[in-house]
């Protein structure tokens, strides 16, 4: 009777392929971590690869334990990824560039290790989209309705209370003073660190996919309602007292009021859902 041993890989073929993927990516690299450096909105691009690398190792056991089974299916994906990064370069386009090095990270994992680990592993990949900043393009076209519809609720909820406020764009003005919901207030900031933190908490808190995928979707609307709430809350500081927002530490708290209460609708959405999707 004849025996079959299960595949195995050469780990010094490995981190060949490895250094000559970091080669191949080095520039693209550099870019990235010099945005994460200098752009506030993506400065937590250095913890994505980290947490990455961090929930692939804390199920070690678990992989470990899986048989290899290389895929050619990985090769398409392979190729996808490197026609993305030189179609990228070639248009100087840094987003398909960089979106192909995840692309080409999942392909060559499909292909070495094979569906049975790309199964446990594929959110963890994927997860990398996370650092990488979206095109300046779609930034700014989201940013200025984002401002405007922030500037709309929290007109019409002061009004609904009786406060005299007219607006003006995303200007809003109260009776003695201006407020300007500039794109700091837009939410985009928030929007952006709260996905990737929805991504992370939905699929570690949530059993079924479709639960996970809920969640995930939820933050969208979730941050949206935080910056309108933090502009309401701006408004009615402006009207009845005489601090000044724009003073340090009092704007950077109510920066980060957005982040919290987004947070904390998060945690009590998360929970609903646990409940319903036992």
């Amino acid at each position: 009777m004849e025996t079959r041993t299960a595949p195995t890989i050469d780990k010094r073929f490995i981190y060949l392929i490895a250094a000559i993927l970091l080669a191949v990516y080095l520039p693209a690299l550099v870019d990235l971590v010099s945005d994460w450096a200098t752009d506030s909105n993506y400065s937590h691009g250095f913890l994505v690869p980290i947490i990455s690398a961090y929930l692939i190792w804390r199920k070690r056991k678990e992989l470990a334990a899986i048989e290899i089974s290389p895929s050619k299916a990985g090769l398409a994906i392979i190729i996808a990824g490197l026609i993305l990064f030189i179609l990228g370069n070639g248009a100087s386009e840094y987003f398909t560039v960089r979106i192909s090095l995840v692309v080409t990270i999942f392909g060559l994992a499909l292909y070495f290790f094979g569906g049975p680990m790309i199964k446990r592993t594929w959110f963890e990949l994927l997860f990398l989209v996370f650092m990488i900043p979206i095109p300046y393009v779609i930034y700014f076209s989201a940013t200025f309705p984002m401002q405007l519809l922030a500037s709309k609720v929290t007109v019409a909820v002061l009004n609904l209370i009786g406060m005299p406020v007219v607006r003006q764009g995303n200007i809003i003005h109260l009776p003695e003073h201006s407020l300007e919901v500039a794109e700091a207030c837009s939410g985009m900031r928030s929007l952006v660190s709260l996905l990737a933190l929805g991504a992370i908490y939905a699929y570690l808190t949530q059993k079924r996919f479709s639960a996970k995928a809920i969640l995930f979707l939820s933050t969208i609307p979730i941050a949206v309602l935080g910056n309108v709430f933090r502009v309401f809350i701006t408004a009615l500081i402006v009207y009845t007292t005489e601090l000044n927002i724009t003073e340090e530490p009092i704007h950077s708290i109510m920066g980060a009021t957005v982040f919290v209460i987004a947070f904390i609708f998060l945690l009590i959405f998360g929970a609903i859902l646990r409940k319903v999707f036992k």
